[in-house]
């Protein structure tokens, strides 16, 4: 007897496991994509003659794109489900890779460029929210840092592919059309290799189960119920869909208006703050535009890029920390000494700059301090956060207008990133990043609860009973 107890509790762990890694896929392709354009810019601009802005429409074009698809994909999933609009954006994917592969002018570029936008908005958006409502509560935190873990090997997948691929510009090929995209446009290829995690994540999505919270929401509870005993066994899925029915009874259920509640104040100031603050920090600024810093502090391109993989290898790494902490230490201490370490890491970067210390190994040590610590902490905290405090009803759309912000900060970076090295120096660039992520260790200490451990009925009772006292 405890001999099969103990085989079904393997065979439930696989199957969470397996489910949400693929739901993690999205993650993997917005990585992919996030990063695979620092390897482009200078030979995108090189290919049809960019000006800074340009280069930076070049960028942050993608960025538009997933502000949209941010804004379509709360509505969407609450609606249709969760599994339906990630199958959506895993198409999206597909067609953004294969049309930047084969675009024909820079217009037609940015086209692609955007559809493939509005698929990492979607993802981004979808896919933490479809593994925060899958897990069992003991195991959300770790789960949802998967999704951040696939990030970030979809950002180093990407440096590879670059390096690789930059490497070999000089070869020759027969056929003409695969001389311009591995050799004469490499730039192509690097953009088009997206297609292959693409293709594999939409095919299996189709073998992955509906959310079960979603079906919940949706009044179908027998499917609710057979997903959550596959996941975590017949006794949790009792007190879950126990706990389901009590919340549900007080909720408004599916009213965007549930959120502009004084209930929820709190919660919706978290969810717009810290998604923004965790973009204008500057991590973007170093995955896309890192060869470039990196050139300023004296690597040549090639070794800059080295770098740049480098900088995606600490990104994996130290996202294995929040992996393995976010259940045990909690969900504020990895903020406060992440946060803490990655504003001091800015200020140094910025001194250096500042005082011309860029020869030797300081600039880009540094840079992978900083890295590290957004790694365990901004990254995946950001995310598992944004994906509990939200109540079942809405927390589709609650959770696309939080990852809006997350983009609209995104895009700004992207923007302005360019403008600002080119402007103010690199300096002056890293110490404003720095005065950008301060503020999140004072939102850390007022607003965020420690949610480790809880179901997401008992923090939304948390809220609840929050307002009470403070009436």
């Amino acid at each position: 007897m405890i001999h099969n107890t103990q085989i079904d509790i393997k065979k439930s762990r696989s199957y969470l496991y397996l489910v949400c890694l693929v739901a993690a896929l999205g993650g993997f392709l917005f990585g992919f994509d996030t990063a695979v354009i620092s390897g482009t810019i200078s030979l995108v601009t090189k290919d049809y003659s960019l000006n800074a802005v340009s280069e930076g429409w070049f960028v942050s074009c993608a960025l538009l794109g997933c502000i949209i698809g941010v804004i379509i994909s709360g509505k969407l999933s609450d609606k249709f489900g969760r599994k339906i609009v990630l199958i959506l954006s895993a198409f999206l994917f597909l067609t953004s890779a294969l049309g930047c592969m084969y675009a024909g002018s820079f217009s037609s570029l940015i086209v692609f460029r955007l559809i493939g936008g509005i698929g990492i908005g979607v993802a981004s958006m979808v896919s933490p929210l479809y593994i925060s409502e899958f897990a069992p509560s003991r195991l959300r935190g770790t789960m949802v840092s998967l999704y951040q873990l696939a990030l970030t090997i979809g950002i180093v997948v990407a440096y590879f592919t670059n390096a690789y691929l930059a490497s070999h510009t000089g070869d020759a090929y027969a056929n003409a059309d695969v001389q311009r995209i591995l050799s004469g446009e490499v730039w192509r290829a690097m953009l088009g290799l997206g297609a292959l995690p693409a293709l594999i994540f939409l095919l299996a999505l189709f073998v992955v189960p509906e959310s079960p919270r979603w079906l919940l929401t949706m009044g179908r509870k027998e499917q609710a119920a057979q997903i959550l005993i596959k996941i975590d066994g017949e006794a949790a899925a009792r007190k879950e869909l126990e706990a389901f029915s009590n919340r549900k009874i007080s909720e408004e259920e599916g009213s965007f208006k549930t959120l502009f509640n004084p209930v929820y104040r709190k919660a919706l100031w978290i969810g717009l703050l810290l998604p923004f603050l965790s973009q204008v920090c500057g991590i973007n600024a170093v995955i896309y535009y890192g060869p470039r810093i990196l050139e300023q502090a004296g690597f040549t391109l090639n070794n800059a890029l080295g770098g740049q993989v480098t900088i995606g290898l600490v990104n994996v790494v130290f996202t294995f920390v929040a992996i393995f902490t976010v259940d045990k230490w909690g969900r504020k201490p990895l903020l406060y000494i992440g946060v803490g370490g990655a504003v001091i890491s800015l200020i140094i970067i910025g001194m250096l700059f500042q005082f011309g210390i860029i020869s030797g190994p300081w600039i880009l040590i540094f840079i992978l301090a900083f890295i590290a610590c957004f790694a365990f902490s901004f990254g995946p905290v950001c995310w598992v956060v944004i994906g509990e405090i939200f109540p079942n009803g809405i927390r589709g759309k609650a959770m696309s207008l939080a990852t809006l912000t997350l983009w609209i900060g995104n895009f700004f970076v992207g923007q302005l990133t360019p403008v600002m090295l080119q402007g103010l120096g690199s300096s002056w660039t890293f110490w404003i990043f720095a005065i950008c992520c301060s503020p999140a260790l004072l939102l850390t200490w007022k607003l965020i609860p420690e949610t480790k451990g809880r179901s997401l009925e008992e923090i939304d009772e948390h809220w609840q009973k929050s307002h009470q006292l403070n009436k």
